[in-house]
């Protein structure tokens, strides 16, 4: 039983890092396990699953590339030629959180709940899951929009399906690896952020079926920048730039570890690091949101100041 302080604890993570938002990283970033023997499903190297080259596409553009223009374009041509993609949707609604458009957020999630809930009639699996994921966006939505203490009794009773489908999904294949992800991952940010839990714990039974290895790295030296544990997150976030070493939001991410380790150790030589990683973050940043472009230039800033006065 999923309690109600259980749900608002994870939808008020620090760090700005709402349910949207580890539901999204953890929907996104799944383009990036590419088996060119399967073209459509980026998740499963046996028994594939048919999503959709447009979809597929769309992964690639915003997670192996970081370029969210080129992922917008390949989304507007998945809903006309995969419109029953359940996937799809909940990438719009992602990108829709992190425009700030809360309109189109709503629009989305309620999309994705509805696709997902006529895919169950064919891919039970697939159709469980993103009737649960797209429970959650609705729930986040209600909190998003209203607050939490106004809306947390509507999402709460929004959010308490989640599991209930997640589980559902579980039954039919605990092993698969598009469900391992995406309920790993929620498992991982909740250990990180709540009391008496253990990130050990579920870093380790993240690994062991979550796929793809780029996604998984990237989500532990997250957890790792959250528990200040910086030596480990670095050595991860590293493991992700060689999967991806085109993406400028790992750059941030490195550029961010080596920031707050540089604070701690008062560390000159990791401010210098951190600023030239923000750089390489920045030297892409047409192809990042208007919004995550200011965020990095203002903590580029802050470095730049920490540098200055030393």
């Amino acid at each position: 039983m999923i309690s109600k302080g259980f749900l608002i604890a994870f939808l008020t993570l620090p760090r700005n890092l709402s349910v949207v938002q580890v539901v999204s990283m953890a929907t996104l970033a799944l383009g990036l396990s590419i088996n060119t023997a399967f073209a459509g499903d980026p998740f499963r190297a046996n028994q594939p699953h048919k999503i959709g080259d447009r979809t597929e596409a769309a992964f690639r553009a915003i997670f192996e590339q970081g370029n969210y223009g080129a992922g917008e374009d390949h989304l507007k041509k998945a809903m006309v030629e995969e419109p029953g993609e359940p996937l799809v949707y909940a990438l719009k609604a992602s990108l829709s959180y992190v425009n700030q458009d809360w309109v189109a957020l709503e629009k989305y999630s309620r999309k994705t709940l509805e696709t997902g809930e006529k895919l169950t009639a064919t891919n039970p699996l697939r159709g469980n899951l993103y009737t649960g994921v797209g429970n959650f966006l609705i729930g986040a939505t209600t909190l998003t929009r209203q607050g939490v203490w106004k809306g947390a009794s509507q999402a709460f009773l929004q959010l308490k399906k989640v599991y209930e489908y997640l589980d559902q999904a579980e039954a039919i294949d605990a092993n698969d690896p598009e469900l391992s992800l995406i309920r790993g991952y929620m498992n991982l940010m909740l250990a990180v952020n709540l009391p008496f839990t253990s990130p050990e714990q579920a870093i380790e039974q993240w690994q062991q079926n979550a796929a793809p290895r780029y996604l998984v790295d990237r989500g532990i030296a997250l957890a790792y920048r959250d528990l200040k544990q910086y030596p480990e997150a670095l050595e991860y976030v590293n493991r992700a730039l060689n999967s991806t070493s085109d993406n400028p939001e790992i750059y941030y991410l490195k550029a961010q570890i080596l920031h707050e380790q540089a604070k701690r150790e008062q560390d000159q030589n990791l401010v210098q690091q951190a600023i030239a990683n923000f750089d390489l973050a920045l030297a892409k940043k047409s192809q990042l949101p208007s919004g995550l472009v200011k965020q990095i230039e203002y903590e580029r800033s802050q470095a730049q100041a920490r540098l200055k006065s030393n």
